[in-house]
């Protein structure tokens, strides 16, 4: 559903899993820090209110977008964390640099999620004014850094119901 007809602030509190036994790793840019920081706020917020300790909840930052995978997979590596979310920000300019890094960034954590076993939650805004992003950091559309930790809490969730089913 595009964020146009859909608050990223918006859920319903009840529907979201207890996180006080889950640890969260969270990889953030520091390019377009002025979007990436309330992103990022966003989403220890909604952790916290979910029931995440701080002690749970590593915070690591990267120069760029781009370099979110890389540091999304040293995060894993770590094996502190049960879930990685991945922050960043790329506003279009006026070279194709935009396409290649969002289209680059977004395989990396495609692939990191399809390969590996934690969940890695794609909190890349991707557009085409600073406008539309700051719309999206705690503006007149939410914050999508509240929608990564929902879905991050959601995907721990799942993996965790999931090993816990047996087939016979």
């Amino acid at each position: 559903m595009a964020t146009a007809y859909h608050n990223l602030s918006d859920y319903d509190f009840n529907s979201v899993p207890n996180a006080e036994n889950m640890r969260f790793g969270i990889v953030v840019s520091e390019w377009n820090n002025n979007i990436t920081g309330p992103l990022l706020e966003g989403a220890v917020t909604t952790l916290k209110k979910h029931g995440a300790k701080d002690e749970n909840i590593l915070v690591q930052t990267v120069p760029g977008s781009f370099e979110l995978t890389f540091g999304s997979a040293q995060m894993i590596k770590s094996g502190k964390v049960d879930a990685v979310i991945a922050i960043g920000c790329v506003v279009r300019g006026d070279t194709p640099h935009f396409d290649y890094v969002c289209a680059g960034t977004t395989q990396g954590i495609a692939q990191l999620n399809a390969e590996g076993e934690i969940p890695v939650i794609y909190g890349l805004i991707t557009t085409n004014t600073m406008q539309q992003a700051e719309d999206r950091a705690g503006g007149k559309l939410g914050n999508k850094g509240d929608e990564c930790a929902i879905t991050a809490i959601k995907m721990l969730d799942f993996k965790q119901k999931l090993q816990k089913t047996q087939i016979l």
